[in-house]
């Protein structure tokens, strides 16, 4: 992937203007862990370590971070301070490009099935249905065919707010409104799509935390309704959460991995925090590459998730 190959001026700026509260609060702690130091020693180790746990990394990427920092400084005998911006660089990008391998560039890059069925989980107020609704927004524009399935029966306010994105943005939308069976809604979407040669489907679900078996069992019947129709479906179950809740993003992250297999997740509300940290933890901890980010509230704000473009940005002073 050559660098910044598709990464356009104007995706470059929304970036770095979205990662600048992380950055900012991101190398004034760093500036602190290194001040009045000229070589990486322990005592500079654990002000980097109080510094990445404070910048919403996460206890385990960290120590992991600190760990790989140690061996490199007892393998070269001499680390000077000005050297630790680069090392925490090379760091961070390869512990995020460990799950970035199979990622797509942009929204107009093929897609690998259709029609490409995406589910979307995640708890209510994290900014779903926004997502939801940019994203099928962002694959329009690429070309493709989109259409919205509203499963997520459990409030009026969610078919309501789906329904009103399905208008904005020109596209389909199936719903049977509130206290409909989740996975019929589910079943018809598909149907229609088929019907219809949609490239891309789009369902909402019930964000609800408080009965994960609940939850485990609507997620479950909703995929083997949609299998009826395609087999293997959904190609993405992407988990949508609210970078600016840091610790509690990941707490989320546990419960809903713990309750289906998610596969891709999207981190919103960047632009609004200096909490961005959070996305390395959260990649890291579970495995899941970041497919998506939101970072402002323009529909061309959600960008596709770009490991390289995000490190770079995230480390250019």
């Amino acid at each position: 992937m050559g660098l910044f190959s598709f990464f356009s001026k104007e995706k470059k700026q929304t970036l770095d203007k979205g990662l600048a509260k992380t950055k900012e609060g991101f190398f004034s702690k760093l500036s602190k862990a290194v001040f009045g130091k000229s070589t990486v020693d322990d005592e500079v180790l654990d002000r980097l370590e109080e510094m990445l746990i404070s910048s919403d990394v996460g206890v385990d990427t960290t120590l992991k971070i600190i760990d790989s920092i140690q061996a490199r400084v007892k393998k070269d005998k001499y680390v000077g301070v000005d050297q630790l911006n680069g090392i925490l660089k090379e760091e961070v990008a390869a512990l995020l490009n460990q799950h970035h391998e199979d990622e797509f560039e942009d929204f107009t890059s093929p897609l690998p099935k259709k029609p490409y069925v995406i589910l979307v989980v995640g708890v209510n107020g994290v900014g779903k249905t926004t997502t939801i609704g940019k994203l099928a927004y962002q694959f329009k524009q690429a070309g493709k065919k989109v259409m919205l399935g509203a499963s997520d029966t459990f409030r009026a306010a969610a078919v309501d707010q789906l329904t009103i994105w399905s208008e904005r943005v020109g596209v389909p939308i199936v719903q049977q409104g509130m206290n409909a069976d989740p996975a019929s809604v589910a079943y018809d979407t598909l149907q229609s799509a088929l019907s219809k040669d949609i490239d891309v489907v789009i369902i909402d679900t019930a964000g609800r935390l408080h009965n994960k078996i609940g939850l485990m069992n609507e997620l479950s019947k909703i995929k083997k309704v949609m299998q009826k129709l395609v087999p293997d479906a959904p190609h993405e179950v992407l988990l949508v959460l609210d970078a600016s809740t840091g610790q509690n993003a990941i707490e989320q992250a546990k419960q809903f991995t713990a309750a289906t297999e998610v596969n891709a997740l999207a981190l919103t509300k960047l632009d609004g925090t200096a909490k961005g940290g959070v996305i390395i933890g959260i990649s890291d901890q579970f495995k899941i590459p970041v497919r998506y980010i939101g970072l402002g509230e323009q529909m061309t704000d959600l960008q596709v998730f770009n490991s390289y473009a995000f490190v770079e940005s995230l480390f250019n002073e």
